[in-house]
Parts: C-alpha cells; sequence; structure tokens
C-alpha cells in the first residue's frame, strides 16, 4: 500500500489480522503487517486496542452509511413500504457490497469477532450522525414487528446485530475458501430471507410448550 498513510495501513492490517486470529491479536502483529517499526505506532495513533478496532468501524461505516442511505432512499422513492425485507437489505446489502465495489473482504469476521465491543453494541451509537441510516433501519423495524410483544421485541432487535455478523461473515468466510461467490446476489437475498425469518417468527405461547398441551 505505497502512499497510503500509516494510519490507514494500521487500521486495514487490524481489520484483517483481527479477522483471522481474533480480537486479542498482539498489537506488534498489527503494527509489523502495517509495516511499522516502531511498536508503539498504534498507541500514538489510536491510544489502545479499544481506540484501535473503534477506528476500523469508524473508517468502513463511512462507505456503509453513504450506500445505505441511497437504499433507504430509493425505497422512499418508490412510493411502496419496504417491510422488513427491504429494510434488511438497506442494512445488509453495504455489507456484501464492500468485497464487490471496494475489494474489502475482511469486514464481516472482522466484526463477528469484535460484535461484543461497544463500537458495535452499544445503542447510545445509534445517536451519531454517523449511523443515521442504522437508526432509520432499527426505528422501521421496531414499527414492522409492532405486533410482538415489547419484550420479544425487544429481545429480537437485539440479537439481529450477532445474526448479522454470523451470517454475513460465513458468507465471506465460504467466498474466501472458493465455496461460494462472494457476488452471489441469491446467496444474499437467502441470509436476508433467514434474518427476516428469525425476526417476524411465530410467537410460541408457553401452553404449546407445556406437557399438558402434548397429545
Amino acid at each position: 500500500m505505497p502512499g497510503t498513510p500509516a494510519r490507514e495501513r494500521i487500521i486495514v492490517a487490524a481489520e484483517r489480522l483481527i479477522a483471522e486470529h481474533g480480537r486479542s491479536v498482539p498489537l506488534r502483529d498489527i503494527a509489523a503487517a502495517a509495516g511499522q517499526r516502531n511498536n508503539s505506532a498504534i498507541q500514538y495513533h489510536f491510544g489502545s486496542r479499544d481506540g484501535l478496532i473503534e477506528a476500523v468501524v469508524e473508517f468502513r461505516l463511512a462507505t456503509l452509511e453513504v450506500r445505505r442511505l441511497e437504499l433507504l432512499a430509493e425505497q422512499a422513492g418508490s412510493n411502496r413500504p419496504p417491510g422488513v425485507h427491504g429494510l434488511l437489505e438497506a442494512l445488509v446489502v453495504p455489507i456484501f457490497e464492500l468485497g464487490e465495489r471496494h475489494g474489502i473482504r475482511h469486514y464481516a469476521r472482522f466484526l463477528e469477532q469484535i460484535h461484543p465491543h461497544p463500537a458495535v453494541s452499544d445503542a447510545a451509537n445509534l445517536d451519531s450522525a454517523g449511523r443515521t441510516s442504522v437508526r432509520v433501519i432499527m426505528q422501521g423495524l421496531d414499527r414492522e414487528l409492532a405486533t410482538l410483544p415489547p419484550r420479544l421485541r425487544v429481545r429480537r432487535l437485539r440479537a439481529l446485530t450477532t445474526m448479522v455478523f454470523a451470517l454475513v461473515a460465513d458468507h465471506e468466510r465460504a467466498a474466501e475458501a472458493g465455496a461460494a461467490r462472494a457476488t452471489d446476489a441469491r446467496a444474499w437475498e437467502e441470509i436476508i430471507d433467514m434474518l427476516a425469518g428469525a425476526l417476524t417468527a411465530p410467537v410460541t405461547t408457553r401452553d404449546a410448550l407445556s406437557h399438558d398441551a402434548m397429545p
């Protein structure tokens, strides 16, 4: 990556190594992969491991935000409610497109590795200007699931992040191994179908689970 600023080289190296080896990968390995001879380069640019993880998320979020807003605008212009599927498409398709459009092939697995991190799990993040699209999508999904009991609706929406990261990372992993094509739109649709199914699954009553209800 000649000519690329050191900070960006570190971000890209961190994304790849965390995706491949987990969030506890030694910082010195990340620095070395970024061509930094000084092991304190990460502390200099990011302050800490947490600061580096946050920087990777913010670095990719800028691209994702633009695309998600485009998709939401297209849906609004169609004069048809997007529904659960449309909202999930606006959320997930831009992550798939990182590989197709930008050659970024580790971000989904990076997200899978760091998913408990506040950079992606803290609900307060939705108030930031850089996450406007995600806030709109989550609010839309909340409305679409209004018939669910409130506690169940919250639980399913909270689980959505984990499901998205796991399914998209699995697709990314399969593409790298040659078992799938990164640009397979049908596979994208199947993943979105699975997510929609999980969010809208029928509610099983307690009585239906009891032994008394068995024939």
